[in-house]
């Protein structure tokens, strides 16, 4: 399986990546992002891309991939909705279309999140961008499947980009397995969301919308 990674640099990001490069039934993988994440493996091709918007020049790189991993993604906090939305769908939108016109069998995995809102009409924001999101992924003429994790535990080294995540997650790291035992429905890590699209990209899922649980027992 070739794989297509987007947002390699971020938590959840470094966390798929780890799993495809230790997994031996990934043969390549290829990440595209705005900046390089550093790591260097004989399975691993990089494609730095300052506008994701646009991919048509890296169009070559693009192609003879068998599933696509979307990673990418911003905290909603502070951002109006048009501005969440311009990054969250609109880009997510031009990128499935792009990977899908060159790779037309591709399966496409979405990260989408807990809480998100399919009918796109709730109060939350950020739930009804992501549902939004999710629904025109749905649409698109190639196989697509949402993740929804909620709490994810980093693994392995694996720090967020984001500071305040970072703090939040050290103090937090000691009840870690205290949660999982009381929220088996709500918590999960890097490793299993890694391990679990993995999974679905090879075996596919009887559901194209995956909560936690679904995740956790891939």
């Amino acid at each position: 399986m070739n794989v297509l990674l987007f947002g390699a640099t971020g938590m959840v990001g470094q966390g798929v990546l780890r799993e495809c490069l230790s997994d031996p039934a990934v043969r390549a993988v290829v990440t595209v992002g705005r900046s390089a994440t550093g790591q260097h493996h004989q399975k691993l091709e990089e494609i730095v891309a300052p506008d994701l918007m646009d991919l048509s020049k890296f169009a070559p790189q693009l192609t003879g991939f068998d599933a696509c991993f979307f990673c990418l993604g911003v905290s909603a906090l502070g951002m109006s909705e048009e501005q969440y939305s311009k990054v969250t769908f609109d880009l997510t939108i031009s990128v499935a279309r792009a990977v899908g016109r060159l790779n037309p069998n591709i399966i496409f995995i979405y990260v989408s999140g807990q809480g998100t809102d399919s009918t796109e009409r709730g109060r939350v924001m950020w739930a009804r961008v992501k549902g939004k999101t999710e629904n025109a992924l749905l649409a698109l003429p190639f196989k697509t499947y949402m993740f929804r994790p909620g709490a994810i535990i980093p693994l392995h080294g694996i720090r967020s980009r984001t500071g305040w995540y970072n703090a939040m997650y050290a103090i937090a790291r000691p009840l870690f397995p205290v949660l999982k035992r009381i929220f088996p429905n709500a918590v999960t890590t890097t490793e299993q969301v890694g391990k679990a699209m993995i999974a679905v990209a090879r075996n596919g899922s009887s559901v194209n919308v995956l909560e936690t649980p679904d995740i956790n027992k891939r």
